[in-house]
């Protein structure tokens, strides 16, 4: 039985829910002043004139260019940001047009954004080089992210200005959205995003492609029997998208990527909600809750959160979506988490960024002592939940084949003063390489990009059975703990008997502190073992410890049973926000039958 069961609305049900009630949406059209002027009140003078300001300027500028060569930058040489910028930027400039004559309705940007859609309308493919790779074949459309989510843009461009588009391209909208998507989508099984298999798990794409197709078909398609088929067809997909959080709702491709999945989810939700005049709920039950209060339970420190997996270590998630989730589903806690608005990128999220708001302030949001993911296996312990500034361990099991997966069964992060000063690397640049053969070549990527064993000069490899055995984990008011063996995530020539890494926030003493011991046992022979520690911060060297010295706290480091110490500086680590230094600090035992390295990781003021 599926966690979710959203396969319970069958086609014949959401036909008649269709039919039962006249076609509703959750924004107003541009006609409706009184509507929009009361969004326009809401976000205030200074955002308004801010929002007039970008259109006027962008509506002005050429078109960018995405010429054949372009497209094939990615397929040359790898790069995927020679044609996604560009493409990009046509998306954000039609955007901030569309709202921005929502707000004002002049119609001085009617034609800059009939020019701009029109463009976008003639692209070869709304697929993404790095899905396609080859140029357009326009008889086979791919139904990627990029193409899901134009449509669903194009399509609520249509609904918000209507008949004050030129009738042709709202004619040309709904043969390309038909033509490059909702088609495709109906007659074809084989994209892997869809279901989940034996040999594959779906992932964030299944929300976004499902959402995105779904969401413009919801405003496009006038035929209820040809809508109930395509809603139907993304609910019994995204019940195979629901099975991937684990029983506590969480995520293991991070958080980023939950707010990316789970954002479009929760759009479609609305939609069809909406239009069905709640008829549909995909919303509701205890495990979505739990789906949804996912960054709730990795919190770091105010703005800051675990970033395991594929993501970027200044992570926030999107402030309508939070809002949304929070009064949605009455969670409180989720709007408390969220920053300022902020309006970028395409008009899906630009557009919720007015609508989706929090009337009121929330109170400070204190998560727990402890949280724990069963089927990920992380833990996050807090020393102080109310001190923004207090200790915190984050700490991970699993396994290597997990989606947007890094090599990093063990791994760890220890934050202190709002800064994670023993960290986890985050989001590599993503190129060619980094979804292909070489991934692991990658040093973000690699188990060497993380604080994780090194057994006889090992890495760890890379599959579902690399993984770690949970043997012990739990929390009381002195200490909270998690024991991994983590054999099984090394090749043979690593020579284990057994890896066994112990996890440790203690609760005594005015700040507390972390302790992390390796003991191994090698089946053959003496071997080496090292622990190693990967910072963004400066780590000074002084006589039986280790100094990692952030912006504004410091760690020290001690250690037993290491007779080495070494600390590499790693340059221009390729990182998707930019090249960054980072330190390994290596902890090594030298060859031995069997033996432990303990590490005493504490605040201090020196």
């Amino acid at each position: 039985m599926p966690r979710v069961r959203l396969s319970r609305y069958n086609p014949v049900y959401i036909e008649q829910a269709l039919r039962t009630v006249p076609a509703r949406f959750p924004f107003p059209p541009s006609e409706d002043r009184r509507r929009w002027g009361e969004v326009a009140e809401s976000v205030g003078k200074e955002e308004v004139e801010r929002i007039l300001a970008e259109a006027e300027e962008v509506a002005s500028e050429p078109i960018p260019p995405l010429p054949a060569t372009l497209f094939l930058d990615f397929k040359r040489t790898g790069r995927r940001e020679g044609y996604e910028r560009p493409r990009g930027r046509r998306r954000n400039n039609l955007a901030v047009m569309v709202l921005a004559e929502c707000l004002e309705f002049r119609g001085r940007f009617l034609d800059p954004i009939l020019d701009l859609a029109w463009a976008i309308c003639e692209e070869s493919s709304w697929a993404l080089p790095a899905h396609q790779v080859e140029l357009a074949e326009v008889d086979r459309p791919v139904v990627d992210l990029g193409a899901a989510m134009t449509a669903l843009e194009l399509a609520e461009m249509d609904y918000l200005l209507g008949e004050r588009l030129e009738p042709s391209l709202r004619r040309r909208i709904r043969y390309e959205v038909e033509r490059r998507c909702i088609v495709p989508y109906l007659s074809r099984h084989d994209f892997w995003w869809l279901y989940n298999t034996e040999s594959r798990t779906v992932n964030n794409w299944n929300a976004v492609c499902n959402g995105g197709v779904a969401g413009a078909a919801v405003y496009l398609e006038e035929d209820a029997s040809r809508l109930a088929e395509v809603l139907a067809k993304a609910l019994r997909s995204l019940e195979d998208y629901m099975e991937t959080f684990d029983e506590d709702g969480g995520s293991s491709e991070g958080p980023g990527y939950w707010a990316y999945g789970f954002g479009y989810y929760a759009v479609l939700a609305d939609l069809v909600e909406t239009r069905t005049n709640g008829r549909m709920n995909l919303l509701e039950g205890d495990f979505v809750r739990e789906v949804a209060k996912f960054p709730l339970k990795v919190v770091l420190s105010p703005g800051a959160f675990v970033n395991f997996s594929d993501c970027d270590r200044n992570f926030n998630p999107p402030a309508p979506l939070l809002a949304y989730l929070s009064s949605r589903l009455n969670v409180p806690e989720l709007a408390a988490l969220s920053g300022p608005m902020v309006y970028r990128g395409g008009l899906t999220w630009r557009l919720r960024s007015l609508f989706w708001r929090s009337d009121c302030p929330s109170p400070p949001f204190v998560p727990s002592h402890h949280d724990f993911f069963r089927g990920l296996q992380w833990m996050l312990a807090r020393y102080d939940p109310s001190d923004p500034d207090a200790l915190v361990l984050a700490a991970k099991g699993g396994h290597n084949a997990e989606m947007h997966n890094q090599n990093d069964v063990g791994s760890f992060i220890v934050h202190f003063k709002g800064e994670s000063l023993i960290a986890d690397p985050g989001r590599g640049r993503y190129t060619r390489d980094y979804f292909g053969p070489k991934r692991y070549e990658h040093f973000v990527n690699s188990s060497r990009g993380h604080s994780v064993p090194v057994p006889n000069g090992c890495e760890q490899r890379t599959g579902r059975e690399a993984a770690a055995e949970l043997l012990d984990q739990g929390a009381d008011g002195l200490a909270d703990r998690m024991v991994l063996e983590l054999k099984a995530a090394y090749p043979p020539e690593a020579d284990l008997a057994s890896l066994r890494r112990t996890l440790v926030l203690h609760r005594e003493g005015p700040a507390g502190w972390v302790e992390v011991t390796d003991e191994v046992r090698f089946s053959s022979g003496p071997g080496t073992l090292e622990s190693p520690l990967i910072t963004f911060a400066t780590a000074e060297v002084k006589k039986g410890t280790v100094i990692i010295r952030g912006k504004k706290g410091a760690l020290k480091v001690s250690w037993e049973g290491a007779s080495d110490l070494r600390v590499e500086r790693i340059k221009d680590v390729d990182l998707a926000e930019g090249p960054t230094d980072l330190e390994r600090i290596v902890f090594r035992r030298g060859p031995t039958s069997e033996g432990r390295i303990r590490l005493k990781i504490e605040p201090t003021s020196t």
